[in-house]
């Protein structure tokens, strides 16, 4: 274990560091032999147990010649070197700094602590009844949450890094005197969630640039005039293969089904026996551990809407209810998920893509508005 002399310092990469993973200049010396950037510890301790348990060693092995592993470019590397991935995707870091937004901006509570006080406040109340002014400022927001959506996606193609595509989100949500919603939500680093391959939902973006034959899912929402809009979309990065296009068929076509029953009187818990038998059908799983959810004021409320079948979720739709229903959808039959140690990033358990579409509804008198509509809808 050897003292860098360059001018790298990054996190401890030790997944079980004692001291809060601080900034660390000591080098492993096989990492730095290898040509593997970023492999740094706190100390002694940490860089020994990596090496007891042979987790680190195993980038010594990958790194090998002949070994299917590629080096990460110059001053990008992976902060989780022990942790093991269940596909071939994993972080590079670092991220870039957090993205400024213009004091003239109205926000929500979350934006400076990181806590949704108001969520918070009103865990248990019933689903909220929107008045029509009130729907007018939803749908309002929604439009403009379609737009930044469909820019981002403009944008997907190889060599472009999720990174870029949260600063054209952010950029595009401030351009239209809205706030980021994910921004600091709970902590959240950034202005978009970017989930890409086996990555369920709540990716970070980083310094990956996608790569031809990728699945990217979208994931945006803005805050506007007090109220949120929420939609997401699954993209693919230039050409794909037929399993991965079929994946993104079939969950476009469950959230299609699981919309077609919304009206007054719906029961939520009907969604899921929409959703459910179209993906099975098409070998495909469903989430079961994220769910849709109310949206007005709030960011996430109730109601809770799993889109599984034989789900326990209360209540029925009233007309002014307004929600989002997403469903994550898995190749193969495995709906479990785990998380990256960034406590946000969750991924299939068998390393198999995940695909999701989100579209925010609005319950009417007579059926129900797709808020979040675009051209093709």
């Amino acid at each position: 274990m050897s003292s860098s002399t360059t001018k790298d310092v990054v996190p401890c990469q030790s997944s079980a560091c004692p001291n809060g993973n601080p900034p660390s200049r000591l080098e492993c010396p096989s990492c730095n032999k290898l040509g593997i950037r970023g492999s740094f510890f706190c100390g002694q301790e940490c860089f020994k147990a990596g090496c007891r348990f042979k987790t680190h060693k195993i980038i010594h092995d990958l790194a090998k010649p002949g070994a299917k592993f590629s080096l990460l470019p110059e001053g990008v590397y992976n902060p989780f070197p022990s942790y093991s991935f269940t596909g071939s995707l994993h972080p590079w870091y670092p991220l870039s700094s957090k993205r400024d937004v213009p004091a003239h901006i109205p926000r929500p509570d979350y934006a400076v602590t990181g806590t949704p006080i108001s969520e918070v406040q009103a865990s248990g109340q019933p689903p909220k009844i929107l008045t029509p002014e009130q729907q007018e400022k939803m749908r309002t927001v929604c439009r403009l949450s379609r737009e930044v959506l469909d820019l981002a996606a403009s944008h997907v193609r190889p060599g472009v890094t999720t990174d870029e595509i949260d600063e054209i989100v952010h950029n595009a949500t401030i351009e239209r005197g809205a706030y980021p919603s994910p921004l600091n939500y709970r902590g959240f680093p950034k202005s978009v969630c970017t989930s890409v391959n086996e990555v369920i939902c709540h990716g970070i973006p980083d310094k990956r640039p996608l790569k031809e034959g990728d699945i990217v899912n979208i994931d945006v929402s803005l805050y506007y005039q007090g109220y949120h809009g929420d939609l997401n979309g699954t993209y693919p990065v230039g050409n794909i293969d037929e399993e991965s296009a079929k994946l993104i068929r079939t969950t476009r076509e469950c959230l299609d089904a699981a919309i077609k029953l919304c009206k007054p009187g719906a029961l939520f818990r009907d969604l899921g026996k929409a959703i459910e038998p179209i993906a099975k059908a098409n070998g495909c799983s469903v989430v079961r551990t994220y769910t849709g959810h109310g949206i007005n004021e709030l960011f996430h409320t109730a109601p809770n809407i799993p889109h599984y079948a034989k789900n326990k979720a209360v209540g029925s739709m009233k007309a002014g209810m307004a929600f989002s229903i997403e469903p994550m959808i898995n190749l193969g039959n495995n709906w479990a998920d785990v998380h990256w140690p960034d406590n946000w990033t969750a991924t299939t358990v068998d390393g198999k893509r995940s695909a999701q579409f989100e579209e925010t509804l609005l319950v009417t008198e007579t059926g129900v508005e797709i808020l979040t509509a675009g051209k093709a809808d």
